[in-house]
């Protein structure tokens, strides 16, 4: 049984007291037609397939939203010119304003706006934490999805209050 718990990003800003209007943010209309800039240490191109390949220190950017992987492979649409998919590979890093998550895996779908952490993700938001098997995160909607692996895991949310952090006792 799969468990979901979904968490508007909009409630973690909430907790932390920081508002839309404090934030510079990138509209979400904009986001999926605005270029992507990738520097890697390397590049491979195939043309055949309409796809290429950046590997080594992978840093890809679209507007405010930036994902860092040790290997990154897109596809693209020749007509258009545009990116569809990027699926990346090892240390994944996905930044966004004050938000950062981590997994082993990401797939970006540039004209969906969507991001989708697997193999292990968390997502932090100042002392804030979600964690789970996946978290799929919609940018246009500024919401996510965490998703318990597929045996029954469990997901889990840590929100403090006005961004307090959670403190342990001995």
């Amino acid at each position: 049984m799969k468990v979901r718990i979904a968490i508007g990003l909009l409630l973690l800003a909430a907790a932390q007291g920081v508002s839309a209007e404090d934030r510079k943010v990138t509209p979400a209309a904009e986001r999926g037609v605005r270029p992507i800039e990738v520097s890697a240490d390397r590049l491979s191109a195939d043309n055949v397939r309409d796809s290429v390949t950046f590997e080594g220190n992978v840093v890809a950017r679209q507007g405010d939203v930036t994902m860092h992987a040790n290997r990154l492979f897109a596809e693209y649409d020749r007509r258009t010119n545009s990116i569809e998919r990027i699926e990346a590979e090892g240390n994944v890093r996905f930044v966004q304003e004050d938000r950062e998550a981590r997994s082993p895996r990401a797939t970006f779908f540039n004209l969906e706006q969507r991001v989708v952490l697997s193999g292990g993700a968390t997502l932090r938001q100042g002392a804030n934490t979600l964690q789970g098997d996946a978290i799929t995160i919609f940018l246009q909607d500024n919401r996510a999805v965490v998703t318990g692996s597929e045996g029954g895991g469990r997901v889990r949310a840590v929100i403090n209050p006005k961004g307090v952090p959670e403190t342990q006792k001995p």
